[in-house]
């Protein structure tokens, strides 16, 4: 069986700007959660900036939405840091700093494993570049990567 990692988004719209006193509760536990999670079994990535978390980073026109990104061993891994750590307290906290959200705040999927990824090696080497494995001499395009899925 190939085995596989999770990915995981979830948003949230802060209740001020971040460096604003009502969001210093969430701000003074930031390096503390991001150092657990970065030692937490299972953990593989998360995204941050040079400055240890993720908090600058916008992907919604809404400058009031955070968003925090992770990869995960396996879905047990993370609901483990989730909910079985001292991450739980920012959880049962998230009342004072963020407002409730009327769309959903959080997906999760899989993706590829270091070992899965290594079948996209061997694919080069049996058919050359392919949109599904390519290089950067024989290159493909992101449409060229979803059309495959309506052939």
């Amino acid at each position: 069986m190939t085995n596989y990692h999770i990915a995981q988004i979830n948003i949230a719209r802060m209740v001020a700007p971040i460096d604003s006193e009502e969001m210093s509760g969430f701000v003074e536990r930031l390096d503390e959660i991001n150092a657990l999670a970065d030692v937490a079994e299972g953990f593989v990535w998360r995204l941050q900036t040079e400055e240890g978390d993720a908090t600058d980073i916008r992907i919604f026109d809404d400058e009031m939405v955070i968003v925090n990104m992770s990869v995960w061993q396996s879905l047990d891994a993370f609901h483990h840091y989730t909910y079985k750590t001292v991450h739980s307290e920012l959880i049962k906290g998230r009342k004072n700093w963020f407002q409730k959200m009327t769309v959903p705040h959080m997906a999760i999927w899989y993706i590829p494993s270091p070992e899965e990824a290594q079948t996209k090696l061997e694919l080069i080497n049996e058919h050359g570049a392919t949109p599904m494995a390519f290089t950067f001499a024989n290159s493909f395009t992101l449409d060229q990567w979803l059309s495959i899925d309506e052939e």
